[in-house]
């Protein structure tokens, strides 16, 4: 049996959601996660399925994370830079933090879910464990990986961001929505999305209903007033809204929902179309289950995920949530199978992948 340390960004649903079934995969086969390490955002708590998936076994410690533009809807690069340089003496602290728990823990290998206080850790005093990073962001460093026309600055930055959750790490465990070449001799190895158990076997029907998350919870007032013009469209969507209810009821049409683990699996199965800011995640649930996907990237990473999803032919692209182009674009849908086969191979996949090997390249 390995003992492995998490340690996991806490900004989004994501990265949570990969390391509570890679934590299930490990212990199906006889391996424990001792401690989950995670990078806390002073905007957003910790939904409380994952803190009952982990209970006492969760520590926290600050990590950068994007600050909102105007509207808290984009997210605004340059400012979140300086904000973020201003708490450096915390991230030292964060620095210290994770090597000391690494230490006590005692664990043989530490997986990271794209934190980057995990990989300076491993620069500045790296410990003799070995490291994995297990993320989407790593098909960015692929040499095969299409990137939209867009800021190609942002996009250096968003290469140089990742590259630095990952110094020292044996393997980068890229997930990917299609099956690409692994490139050893820098590290990159392609997996499966990693999508829980619950999502592979909840029965799918076709709703009456608009499903949606939104990342920065001002969208809500775009939201709101497509269902006062559309009063006969039905719609729950999901937030992280600090301090919010575990249901913000507007109408007997529309509903506001905190992030909750089954919950939302339920209303992913049965919508008709889910509309989402982009993330990795929960638009590979969607495609799983042949939902009709309307993407709204709201930075640069983000972008990256809505131009795949659109090379794929799972969804649409859009600045806002349009949910009129969504609606217009669910009679033209069509289903992935060959999707639904790579995610199943997940489990395989990375267990194939996460034992230690010498020989680490570059990037």
């Amino acid at each position: 049996m390995a003992k492995f340390l998490f340690i996991v960004q806490g900004e989004g649903r994501g990265h949570i959601t990969q390391a509570m079934t890679l934590n299930d995969i490990l212990s199906e086969n006889g391996h424990e996660v001792v401690a989950v390490l995670v990078g806390k955002s002073n905007r957003r708590e910790l939904p409380a399925f994952f803190t009952q998936k982990f209970g006492a076994k969760i520590f926290l410690f600050d990590s950068p994370n994007f600050l909102p533009a105007s509207e808290n809807k984009k997210t605004n690069i340059w400012a979140s830079i300086v904000y973020n340089l201003f708490k450096v003496g915390a991230y030292v602290e964060s620095i210290v933090f994770i090597r000391m728990q690494i230490r006590k823990f005692d664990a043989d290998a530490v997986v990271n879910f794209y934190d980057l206080m995990a990989g300076l850790t491993y620069l500045l005093f790296p410990p003799k464990i070995p490291f994995f990073c297990i993320a989407h962001q790593y098909i960015f460093l692929h040499p095969e990986y299409r990137f939209p026309d867009t800021n190609k600055i942002e996009l250096q930055m968003l290469k140089f961001f990742t590259r630095l959750t990952c110094v020292g790490a044996l393997k980068l465990l890229a997930l990917s929505t299609k099956k690409m070449p692994d490139i050893p001799e820098r590290r990159i190895f392609v997996v499966p999305p990693l999508l829980r158990k619950d999502i592979l076997e909840t029965q799918v029907s076709n709703g009456y209903y608009l499903h949606g998350y939104m990342l920065n919870d001002t969208y809500a007032e775009g939201i709101i007033r497509f269902q006062e013009e559309h009063p006969d469209v039905f719609l729950h969507f999901f937030w992280d809204r600090k301090g919010a209810g575990k249901e913000t009821v507007i109408n007997d049409h529309l509903s506001f929902h905190s992030l909750n683990d089954k919950l939302f699996i339920e209303y992913m199965a049965g919508c008709k179309a889910y509309a989402t800011t982009a993330g990795f995640e929960s638009v590979c649930e969607a495609i799983y289950m042949g939902k009709p996907v309307l993407v709204v990237p709201t930075h640069i990473e983000q972008a990256c995920n809505a131009f795949e999803t659109s090379q794929l032919g799972a969804g649409i692209v859009a600045d806002n949530f349009n949910l009129e182009m969504l609606l217009e674009y669910i009679p033209k849908h069509q289903k992935l199978p060959e999707f639904r086969d790579w995610v199943e191979q997940a489990g395989e996949y990375i267990l194939n992948r996460l034992t230690p090997q010498t020989g680490a390249g570059s990037i």
